[in-house]
């Protein structure tokens, strides 16, 4: 299904050129749907990585070396496909995208951008720029799609930044009913102080003297080491350790552990190679005698960085090791190219709520396409939804 014009060849897209997008003052732009497997393709992940080079704002959820991993993983069936943006033949927007008949356990069918329970953001990845030309592209192509769909749905998207202000501006320009149906808080870190003045800020004098109590007798436990690796270096071995560790504790006793399902074990050995040959990974383990205690994964997307995944060694909680990892975690602010880090945590989380001061809105909005009859039950089914009519984008 295309939008405007014929979808170029993929293969034909030049990565090294994307940048040269941003400076056309009103470049050709061409949407189409694809299926994913078109995309597994060497020629087409180097246009990816590009565009994730050149995208306005990060999501490591959806750049290649992860979203591949994912769709192999979780969606054997093919249920999901791509929506590509061109512009001037040179790849300036991505999304996944599924059709679906049920909407959070209703029987109605609607778009939405695919996530899954180990994906923690769902927004496009989009060339900078051209933010205005993907969300008009992409709601054109929607209106044009099949009249069975009642709205598109985009889940777990931020509530700020160049996208979402983008968005808002093309709604404003064409109208439709939309709402914001649900949104939490997630903690993150954002701020101009250095990890050793955030961390006297954060905890109370009481706190971080407990702390330092604990580091000091595990210490006496053994050879207590911190380890931060930034390259591609002991990537399989510190896969393995990190797997083995989330599954002694209570992720592996409830089946919810990365290595418990063959699909999510997989998933995050390539998640995690992929990233750091890609330089996109941080890793952090505490170690008493060479033995992992507390393991930590970041994804480092400049200007931003995701904390993916952590596991600590429930043996040793009497320490405290998880907070003790989040103490060396607030590196962060220091690093060179990193202005924030989403802690990826649920809203209200016991632990990392009162380490990360600040916060990010998360949203789920959806939005009326089609014609005037669909748009009409699209409003009908938000007031049933939210108690109000359609809002717009908040």
């Amino acid at each position: 299904m295309a939008y405007d014009a014929p979808l170029p060849r993929l293969g034909a897209f030049d990565g090294g050129t994307i940048a040269a997008v941003r400076d056309v003052a009103a470049p050709q732009v061409v949407i189409r749907e694809r299926g994913w497997r078109e995309f597994d393709r060497r020629d087409r992940i180097g246009a990816w990585d590009a565009l994730a080079e050149w995208a306005s704002e990060p999501n490591p959820f959806y750049e290649s070396w992860y979203l591949l991993p994912s769709l192999r993983a979780l969606d054997p069936r093919e249920n999901v496909t791509i929506l590509a943006m061109e512009a001037d033949g040179q790849l300036a927007g991505l999304m996944p995208l599924v059709r679906s008949k049920s909407y959070y356990g209703h029987p109605v069918p609607h778009l939405s951008n695919w996530v899954h329970s180990n994906a923690f953001l769902g927004q496009p990845l989009v060339a900078r720029g051209l933010e205005r030309e993907f969300w008009r592209a992409l709601l054109a192509w929607c209106d044009r799609s099949t009249r069975t769909p009642l709205f598109l749905h985009l889940a777990h998207v931020p509530a700020q930044g160049r996208l979402h202000d983008a968005l808002s501006a093309v709604m404003r320009e064409d109208p439709r009913p939309a709402a914001t149906v649900f949104q939490e808080e997630r903690a993150m870190l954002s701020s101009s102080a250095g990890a050793e003045a955030y961390f006297e800020q954060s905890l109370s004098a009481k706190k971080r003297k407990e702390l330092r109590r604990q580091q000091r007798r595990l210490g006496e436990e053994g050879g207590y080491t911190v380890e931060r690796i930034t390259d591609y270096s002991m990537v399989a071995e510190w896969t393995r350790e990190f797997l083995e560790l989330e599954a002694r504790g209570w992720k592996g006793e409830a089946g919810s552990a990365m290595q418990s399902d063959p699909a999510t074990r997989s998933l995050f050995q390539h998640a995690i190679a992929g990233s750091a040959a890609r330089g996109r990974l941080e890793r952090i383990a505490l170690r008493l005698d060479g033995r992992p205690i507390a393991m930590l994964a970041n994804f480092v997307t400049q200007p931003g960085a995701y904390s993916y995944k952590t596991a600590f060694d429930e043996d040793f909680a009497r320490f405290s090791p998880g907070v003790l990892l989040q103490r060396e975690n607030l590196a962060l602010l220091e690093r060179d190219g990193i202005e924030w880090a989403d802690s990826c945590a649920a809203q209200d989380h016991p632990m990392i709520d009162h380490f990360w001061r600040e916060r990010r809105v998360i949203q789920r909005r959806s939005i009326g396409i089609g014609g005037r009859l669909r748009r009409a039950a699209f409003s009908a089914l938000i007031r049933m939804e939210t108690g109000h009519g359609a809002r717009g984008i908040q």
